[in-house]
């Protein structure tokens, strides 16, 4: 016997998580983008360190994903219960996707708070302050999207029917 399909309460939070993570991708792509300094008369982009061109992919990715999933989404409510027309097509593509992204984010974050530890030291006093503390703001937003992919992880895998 299958299971239910979700309720109508279950796909507004899974819809309020996936906007949650879409404002924070989207904030944290701002900062990452339009972080410019100069150090020691040197102009320094986030495009010259390679793990913020990793954030930045990861970001973007993200993005992409959490749209598709926020346009889903939006369509299943519209529909109602009637929305589940191809099976558990969308619960597989949701409960992998939710997997993959999260851990795309994970790692950007990651790669960006690791660089960012690195090199504030090596520039400090030199005027660098500013542009590792942006690249620090903009990897939390970014961690802070990978919580709320992971809790929409959550969901999707509690939403996947057991296969018997």
């Amino acid at each position: 016997m299958a299971p239910p399909p979700p309720s109508m309460a279950s796909r507004m939070t899974a819809l309020f998580v996936r906007v949650l993570t879409f404002a924070f991708l989207m904030v944290s792509l701002v900062i990452l983008t339009t972080n410019t300094e100069s150090i020691v008369e040197i102009k320094v982009r986030f495009k010259d360190m390679y793990s913020y061109r990793y954030m930045l992919a990861a970001i973007a990715f993200g993005l992409a994903y959490t749209i598709l999933q926020i346009a889903l989404t939006l369509n299943h409510i519209v529909k109602g219960n009637g929305a589940q027309t191809s099976g558990d097509g969308n619960l597989v593509f949701d409960f992998y996707g939710d997997k993959v992204v999260s851990y795309i984010l994970a790692t950007g974050a990651a790669a960006a708070f690791g660089a960012t530890k690195d090199m504030k030291p090596i520039f400090a006093g030199l005027g660098g302050d500013k542009f590792f503390n942006k690249g620090y703001a903009s990897a939390s937003l970014l961690l802070l999207g990978f919580v709320c992919t992971a809790i929409s992880s959550v969901f999707s895998s509690h939403a996947l029917p057991k296969k018997v």
